[in-house]
């Protein structure tokens, strides 16, 4: 399959050094607004072929699917303007940054007869089939609850201006501030969970900026919430509680609760991170209570559950986070062969885009509930 990456900015870096996992993606060329960073990343990577235009690229008949790697800001114009051309289009997350340009997406694709898909594709790691796995032998019991942290630490006193590509890309936190912390990171697990559990009925959701100086060289145009979290109550009756932050100590947990156990993963982006198996004993209830147990009592800690053999990932250069960002085009690609939908199709990817939506804007989709009694404080 021949595929054009559209954005070289710091993402575009994860995608070539995955890239060679997959053989049957072909790159035929890239483009960026920014000649001299697609140029930059050109010669980094070795691609002969650089456009000059987004209409070039759109116009190349070889070009079968484009790759939308551009700020989400701009992801629905590009992606509507590749689907109108009659190409396939990959597009980093999110679908769109507002709900109903995600849904003219879909049928925009479905109209021209085209697949759309969308990132993160973490759904498609060993972490995932195995966690699907184990809920499909009934290992803990009926799933009643979950509880899914994407905390990322306080990002704004990191070094982030210290953080460069492997092209030499300096990673945008200005974009990054100005999108916000819900919409780059909390389709991690929403995926996850849609994948796992099925559809969401109801979003019970709340977001602030808990840090309104960011202490950026050049102030931000858009004060973005930098917390969120929301309840999923699913059409299986499942619940969920996610939160996303960039102040909160850094947690990318996972833990399903059901009525004889419970799962858990540490990490959400890594796609081979083992999956924890723990039965309700009453050792290990004591444990949970009394941390000192926990370190000398046997059977209390949680056993890995074996897990589901996957692809070995290869890697041109190590990955703070082990993910491989291609297996989503790349299933895309065999999809188009096969004649069948993406396994993250359109409308997944819109119904994981409403989701969170939903918990990065609360206000404009319909949530929270504004109280109107009030309290003294008891002095």
């Amino acid at each position: 399959m021949n595929i054009a990456l559209v954005g070289c900015g710091f993402v575009a870096d994860y995608y070539l050094n995955t890239l060679g996992n997959h053989p049957e993606l072909n790159l035929v060329g890239i483009y960026d607004h920014d000649p001299e960073r697609a140029e930059a990343f050109a010669r980094y990577w070795n691609i002969e072929r650089r456009y000059d235009t987004l209409e070039k690229v759109l116009a190349d008949p070889a070009v079968d699917l484009v790759v939308n790697l551009t700020n989400p800001r701009a992801h629905f114009e590009i992606s509507r303007a590749a689907l109108s051309a009659g190409k396939h289009v990959y597009s980093e997350k999110p679908l769109a940054m507002v709900f109903e340009q995600a849904q003219d997406l879909v049928e925009l694709a479905q109209a021209r007869g085209l697949t759309l898909s969308c990132a993160p594709c973490s759904v498609l790691s060993q972490t995932v089939q195995t966690l699907a796995r184990a809920l499909g032998e009934n290992l803990i019991g009926p799933p009643r609850l979950v509880y899914a942290e994407l905390d990322d630490g306080m990002t704004h006193k990191g070094r982030y201006r210290q953080w460069i590509s492997a092209s030499g890309k300096a990673w945008p936190y200005k974009d990054e501030f100005e999108v916000g912390c819900t919409l780059e990171h909390a389709a991690y697990y929403v995926t996850w969970l849609v994948h796992l559990f099925g559809s969401v009925q109801r979003v019970s959701s709340f977001s602030s900026v808990v840090i309104a100086d960011k202490l950026t060289s050049e102030p931000l145009d858009v004060s973005t919430p930098d917390f969120s979290v929301a309840c999923l109550e699913f059409s299986s009756g499942l619940v969920a509680r996610v939160t996303c932050s960039i102040v909160a100590p850094c947690n990318r947990g996972l833990r399903i609760f059901g009525e004889e156990g419970v799962l858990s993963v540490d990490e959400c982006w890594d796609y081979q991170a083992p999956v924890w198996v723990a039965r309700p004993t009453r050792l290990r209830q004591w444990g949970e209570k009394y941390a000192l147990l926990r370190h000398f009592a046997p059977g209390v800690a949680p056993a890995r559950y074996p897990p589901v053999q996957g692809p070995k990932l290869k890697l041109r250069y190590p990955l703070p986070h082990p993910m491989d960002f291609s297996r989503g085009v790349a299933d895309q690609a065999r999809a188009i062969t096969q004649g069948r939908e993406p396994l993250i199709s359109a409308r997944f990817a819109l119904h994981v885009n409403e989701v969170v939506l939903s918990m990065h804007d609360p206000v404009a989709m319909g949530s929270p509930r504004a109280i109107r009694s009030t309290l003294l404080r008891p002095s």
